[in-house]
């Protein structure tokens, strides 16, 4: 009896594994000439992969670097879709729009094929992983991947350290012999602070074709030095086009290493309530290693909880006056926080502007505010030449909130006049002119100048900028009154 049981779980386990995708399709792109083969799991987990086959741009290897990967992520419940794109032929952007249409389509019908549309992943293989790498790093935010697995990708478009062809065929000739276009398509230049997705690299030490060294250790070098999580598997041996082959000597390894990095992201889920982080160096964490991980946006993430996705849209040394020396307004981030479609915004910025080089400025200082506030919520721009108590009864008679919730966060008090910064200047000019343009919008204000006035010993030597344990107070503050909320 019990040889029979074994044999019917052995047949019913075999059974599951056949039964595990549980549609296949396919899709047109870019008007017929590419197109788009579609693996939807039986069960699904809400996660999905983007495959990008290689080829040196110049062919597709879409078999064991595209297709053959379906079986195993279908049986972890991940949807996946291979991109057979157009080959470049000197053009970049016919892969690149290929890839993105390819994303839309899945973010469109995330919820038909039972798919989180912030769980949506790319990966790509040798030239197809330097066309992952395109998308991670240059692609808009609605097209951008949530994490990349790029296996033995070209990253570097200087043919001398790179795979030559790849670098030809993708920037075509000409193009090869402009300095700033291989530059910028040498995409460990590309790599940007908190808005580069998480990335996976993986290779064999001994590959031929396309040095490790000069490729995938320097966008994992990139990524590193960004604060960006970013893991990094180099197997002894295995060359180069090893893909999701059996033949590779390790590719039980490889699926598991793959596996576990996978099974440890968190993704938001579908209905969190999006906060945006928006700031100068002090949200974007600098001085603090893995800011990643461990400035304020990311431990305010995990004092709030899984009902909130909170993301860093912070970048250093940046102004809220449109004519200081690097304003905000002009940044991606800033273009890439408006996409993320917050719920909740928190503004930090106003310590550059208390420079002098900046505050010769100041009388712009509340237009350029409420520049960024009008931008968030259209809504409010009808009363900016109404009085404030004029103002304030309008909105009593708004049927209801409009989002995004904007909270405008004072800046924490300069110990120091480190770079020109001057408290004084933040006191007495930068504060109360926040306080008016939030008492007029009925915008809510955290005060961190009071409340962290006493925590001199949290914050670097250069009396600016907090350190881990400074993170950890602004987003205790911060979390407190969002809780409170």
């Amino acid at each position: 009896m019990k040889r029979y049981t074994l044999i019917l779980l052995a047949v019913c386990s075999v059974l599951s594994v056949l039964a595990q995708t549980a549609r296949t399709f396919k899709l047109p792109l870019a008007d017929g000439q590419a197109e788009m083969v579609c693996f939807l799991p039986e069960q699904p987990s809400g996660r999905a992969i983007v495959g990008i086959p290689g080829g040196g741009y110049s062919v597709l290897s879409n078999n064991h670097e595209g297709t053959m990967a379906s079986k195993w992520l279908n049986q972890r419940g991940i949807a996946y879709f291979v991109v057979n794109y157009r080959l470049p032929n000197g053009d970049r952007t016919r892969p690149i729009s290929d890839v993105e249409q390819g994303f839309r389509i899945v973010r469109d019908s995330a919820q038909v094929w039972g798919i989180n549309p912030r769980d949506v992943g790319i990966m790509g293989f040798s030239a197809g992983g330097h066309l992952a790498s395109v998308i991670s790093t240059h692609s808009a935010f609605d097209v951008r991947p949530d994490f990349s697995i790029l296996f033995y990708p070209v990253i570097s478009m200087d043919e001398r350290v790179s795979h030559k062809w790849s670098c030809i065929n993708f920037l075509g000739k000409e193009g090869q012999k402009d300095p700033a276009l291989v530059r910028d398509f040498s995409t460990m230049n590309a790599v940007r602070r908190h808005l580069t997705p998480p990335a996976l690299i993986v290779s064999a030490s001994d590959d031929r074709l396309v040095p490790f060294v000069t490729n995938g250790l320097e966008y994992y070098k990139a990524m590193r030095l960004a604060g960006n999580e970013c893991a990094m598997y180099v197997y002894p041996t295995g060359d180069h086009g090893f893909g999701f082959g059996p033949w590779f000597k390790y590719h039980q390894q490889l699926l598991t290493d793959i596996g576990n990095w996978l099974d440890a992201r968190q993704a938001p889920k579908t209905d969190a309530i999006r906060v945006a982080c928006i700031g100068n160096s002090i949200t974007d964490g600098h001085g603090i290693d893995m800011a990643s991980a461990n400035g304020y946006p990311a431990v305010l993430q995990k004092k709030l909880g899984k009902e909130y996705w909170v993301k860093n849209f912070g970048v250093s040394a940046r102004t809220m006056l449109n004519k200081g020396d690097y304003p905000y307004m002009n940044e991606q981030a800033w273009r890439d926080a408006l996409a993320f479609k917050p719920d909740i915004v928190l503004i930090k910025l106003g310590t550059n502007d208390s420079k002098p080089e900046n505050w010769q400025y100041n009388a712009e200082f509340r237009q350029d505010l409420e520049q960024m506030i009008f931008t968030l919520r259209p809504d409010l721009a009808q009363y900016a030449s109404m009085p404030a108590k004029k103002v304030k009864k309008a909105l009593a008679k708004a049927s209801a909130p409009a989002k995004p919730q904007i909270y405008l966060c004072t800046p924490i008090p300069a110990f120091k006049s480190t770079w020109n910064i001057n408290d004084s200047v933040i006191t007495n000019g930068v504060i109360p002119i926040q306080e008016e343009v939030a008492q007029k919008y009925g915008l809510k204000v955290i005060d961190l100048h009071t409340l962290f006035s006493g925590d001199e010993d949290k914050v670097l030597p250069d009396g600016i900028h907090p350190d881990d344990k400074g993170a950890a107070r602004m987003a205790d503050i911060i979390a407190e009154v969002l809780k409170a909320e």
